[in-house]
């Protein structure tokens, strides 16, 4: 044993009567709500384009990038009767297990047409575990001025190019 071996325990009551005399800062969290980070990572959002048609084209890159296996998509192929997308194929049943998602942003960069962003939102709490499984119904963004509840033909152009290259334009 050394010479100072028996200041140890008088040290660890210095740093405990140290900070039992500092004031302690109150978060009213509830009430007051702190604003975020421009580039903070929270709940998901699949984006429309101005027509109102959904941006998912159903690729299911951000499933396959999802390191935690959160997401679930399946893509169905769009009609001219019943458009959703502009492309070929649409996301028929998308869902984010927030039970499981991380918030990495990993499905965010692997989306080839900006379909999928995170918002500022980050309240995802809830007292039932059915209700922390998102559906696409509950990540679509809401319908914007001019825009059309999806199905309907394509209104921003003929093609799907006129579409990305609006998207490339406009944001």
């Amino acid at each position: 044993m050394g010479a100072t071996d028996w200041l140890n325990p008088i040290k660890g009551f210095g740093v405990t009567f140290h900070t039992m005399f500092k004031k302690v800062e109150t978060v009213n969290y509830p009430e007051e709500q702190k604003p975020t980070a421009p580039r903070f990572h929270g709940r998901h959002q699949l984006n429309r384009w101005p027509d109102g048609l959904e941006k998912c084209v159903g690729c299911e890159l951000c499933a396959w990038a999802c390191p935690a296996d959160a997401i679930f998509v399946e893509g169905a192929d769009n009609t001219d009767e019943e458009r959703f997308s502009p492309g070929e194929r649409y996301g028929r049943t998308y869902q984010i297990n927030y039970l499981r998602c991380i918030l990495c942003g990993l499905c965010i960069e692997a989306c080839p047409t900006r379909a999928l962003t995170m918002t500022n939102e980050y309240e995802l709490a809830d007292t039932s575990r059915e209700s922390l499984i998102y559906t696409k119904e509950m990540l679509l963004s809401p319908l914007g001025p001019g825009m059309e509840i999806p199905p309907h033909p394509m209104r921003l152009g003929e093609t799907e190019e006129d579409y990305y290259r609006l998207g490339r334009n406009n944001g």
